[in-house]
């Protein structure tokens, strides 16, 4: 099979790979779409040290089931399929308790760290278990579902926020996830979203999206707009999407007292915390990592519309033109947010 490999930093070919066994429990899919995650531009150059070399990327995916293993039900050659991109056990004590992002024994598409190497999906075809499977519906297209992970990340987030209806929602950062979150925490019951980044294009695209008022911090205090728009008292909530020190300082400081602000950004592995501003205004700080269980949720949103995903795909390409469009990204690429390899099409 035709695979997009990472030979080495910086190093893409496409090249002729076995095409992945299958267990009595796996299915063998057909990858029709795959989109290029930030978390694999920080992969490709080494920074995050989760995709050592020689790895196929790619965790954002659907396709169609081309070989099932003897132990699957309820799965058929043929059918469309989307999946999570972490793998898990299911029968540690989190998968048990249905906290599968958990997972003692998890392990991420696409990813390849010093304990474990997981090849993904720029690829003709990729194995996997069946417990990460999940139907999609005809009407819903592969590029669609290719944005169903991202989506999950959304939710994931929203769920994990304490939100009544009527509240009011910051949301720091409206890169790709950040403008899923503006929808999500909608959805969630948030009647005002307020929505920040550095730049005009983002934010329209915010205001397209839900978004009531943005705010571009580079002009604008993002603390003082939002404390303005609140009465002088702050959000409810806030969600901070980008993981830097700045930008988490901006959260905690729009919220109210007894806010919640919930962690979505994972850029930096550590940064600074006001601590003092939590503390004495009695905030509550929610990590979330990936998702839980939220796909059939999220296909649901996206087949209803609920969700709108088509503004935030850039490009659709080959798996030939992948090396091309990952030095692009690499570079910063202006205006792109999702391009979608479609390694079934030459």
């Amino acid at each position: 099979m035709k695979a997009l490999l990472l030979t080495d930093y910086k190093q893409l070919e496409v090249t002729d790979m076995p095409k992945p066994e299958i267990g009595a429990n796996d299915v063998l899919v057909s990858v029709q779409a795959c989109g290029i995650c930030g978390s694999d531009i920080h992969g490709y150059d080494g920074s995050s040290g989760r995709r050592i070399p020689p790895l196929v990327m790619g965790h954002e995916a659907s396709g169609v089931i081309a070989a099932k293993g003897a132990n699957v039900k309820g799965f058929e050659e043929g059918d469309r399929v989307t999946f999570d991109s972490m793998v898990s056990c299911g029968t540690c004590h989190f998968c048990r308790a249905g906290d599968i992002n958990l997972c003692d024994n998890r392990r991420v598409l696409g990813v390849s760290c010093g304990e474990y190497r997981q090849h993904g999906c720029f690829a003709e075809y990729v194995a996997l278990p069946q417990n990460i499977l999940y139907k999609l519906p005809d009407a819903l297209s592969f590029e669609h579902a290719a944005m169903i992970e991202a989506v999950s990340v959304a939710v994931h987030a929203a769920n994990r926020t304490p939100v009544t209806l009527g509240d009011t929602a910051v949301v720091v950062g409206s890169g790709m996830i950040g403008l899923l979150v503006v929808q999500a925490i909608r959805l969630a019951g948030c009647s005002r979203v307020i929505a920040t980044d550095l730049s005009d294009e983002r934010l329209a695209v915010a205001r397209h999206l839900g978004a009531d008022v943005t705010i571009n911090a580079k002009s604008e205090d993002v603390v003082g707009r939002v404390a303005e728009l609140t009465g002088g008292r702050g959000a409810d909530v806030a969600l901070e999407v980008v993981g830097a020190t700045a930008t988490i300082a901006t959260a905690i400081n729009s919220v109210r007292k007894g806010g919640s602000v919930t962690l979505v950004g994972n850029l930096a592995p550590k940064i600074e915390l006001p601590l003092q501003a939590v503390v004495t205004r009695e905030l509550s700080l929610y990590g979330t990592c990936g998702s839980s269980g939220e796909y059939p949720a999220c296909i649901d949103l996206l087949s209803r519309g609920d969700i709108q995903v088509e503004p935030l795909i850039t490009a659709k390409a080959s798996l030939d033109e992948g090396a091309e469009w990952f030095k692009r990204l690499y570079a910063g690429e202006p205006s792109a947010m999702k391009v979608i390899l479609q390694p079934s099409i030459a």
